[in-house]
């Protein structure tokens, strides 16, 4: 909000009159809250450490993680903080989208906080337990996905379907739980991607990236008119938040990077995750999600395939270890290797989305 300030001043020095362009203060969202990453990046691992909430590693995870252990968690905190800094310099906070995504960062990151503070005081890998904290994430989604549709107005349950010009599918109130879904499915997704270091940060920052440029066009009614997508009354304020939040992830990777200096946790996968659904809502190009998170999508079903096939074939596993980037671990390939490849197959998928936009 302090743009609004700075602005205020045009009359008197017309320079400031920059503040009012969203692609300005995009820029330094990013820029700031980079900063702000960097800047107390190694003050919150020194606290962490001092905390000593260090990472519990599971027994039956990969043997080559034991020598993680102790490793401060809860880094989601900075990623968080660096967010919350630049939302109070340069987002517009009169705006309902925008207040939407900053309520689901903070609500989704409360529960991952208390996740990861009861499994690194308690030393219990299962934190507040599977049941409760999923059932955290759906009440939460499902007050998020009501205000999403309040504030988008009578377009709100209308779908967009990736290639199809003309096919806008309206699911009523049915879009509610739906839209409840994609943020908590999206919130564990990321969360189960973030095995390695590094591994789940860089998709999302892609993700967040992707869906900066989305609003953008999706907010300006020349351009959404030009692409025959949903003109979305001020989405194009979502780029500023989405922009802060590719700073933040960069400064995190800055500590995250391997070797790991600390690790985001629930506080942050949780958190991001269902931001990057509700942003997706937001923007309208919720479908498109599958496509430009493509690496939590295959992390995810990864995992569920493996569930699903042990259970039908009485203990028999389709992947050494899910989800599949463990796999590759136990193949053999270098962790670093492993990130780097993953970072790569994620870049793919955010072209192929942004394609869609054109082709259609």
């Amino acid at each position: 909000m302090l743009w609004k300030l700075i602005y205020l001043l045009k009359a008197h020095f017309s320079p400031f009159n920059v503040f009012k362009y969203i692609t300005f203060r995009a820029t330094y969202a990013l820029v700031t809250s980079l900063l702000v990453s960097l800047l107390f990046g190694p003050s919150i691992i020194n606290w962490l450490k001092r905390l000593k909430v260090g990472q519990v590693i599971r027994e039956y995870g990969p043997r080559t993680h034991l020598s993680k252990a102790g490793t401060p968690t809860m880094g989601g905190i900075l990623i968080i903080l660096a967010v919350m800094v630049s939302a109070l310099v340069w987002f517009n906070l009169s705006n309902p989208l925008v207040l939407i995504s900053v309520f689901t960062l903070l609500s989704f990151g409360l529960v991952g906080f208390v996740d990861d503070y009861i499994k690194v005081t308690k030393k219990n890998p299962e934190g507040i337990g599977a049941k409760t904290k999923f059932l955290s994430q759906v009440v939460l989604a499902l007050v998020i996905a009501f205000f999403i549709v309040k504030s988008l107005g009578p377009d709100a349950t209308v779908l967009q379907i990736p290639f199809f010009k003309r096919l806008h599918p309206d699911l009523g109130w049915f879009y509610i739980p739906f839209a409840a879904f994609v943020i908590v499915a999206t919130s564990n997704a990321v969360n189960i991607t973030d095995g390695l270091d590094g591994l789940a940060i860089v998709p999302f920052a892609l993700c967040m990236a992707a869906y900066g440029l989305i609003a953008y066009l999706a907010g300006h009614v020349k351009f959404a008119s030009y692409l025959n997508i949903m003109y979305i009354p001020y989405c194009g304020e979502l780029t500023v938040v989405a922009a802060a939040f590719v700073g933040a992830s960069i400064g995190f990777l800055w500590f995250n990077a391997h070797p790991a200096e600390v690790f985001m946790g629930d506080t942050g996968s949780l958190s991001i995750g269902a931001t990057l659904g509700a942003v997706a809502l937001m923007t309208k190009h919720e479908l498109l999600l599958p496509i430009l998170g493509g690496v939590f999508v295959l992390e995810t079903v990864s995992v569920i395939l493996q569930v699903l096939y042990y259970r039908l074939t009485g203990g028999k596993r389709i992947f050494k270890m899910a989800p599949i980037h463990h796999h590759y671990e136990q193949e053999g390939l270098p962790e670093s290797k492993i990130i780097v490849r993953f970072w790569i197959v994620s870049l793919i998928f955010v072209l192929i989305g942004l394609s869609t936009l054109k082709i259609r």
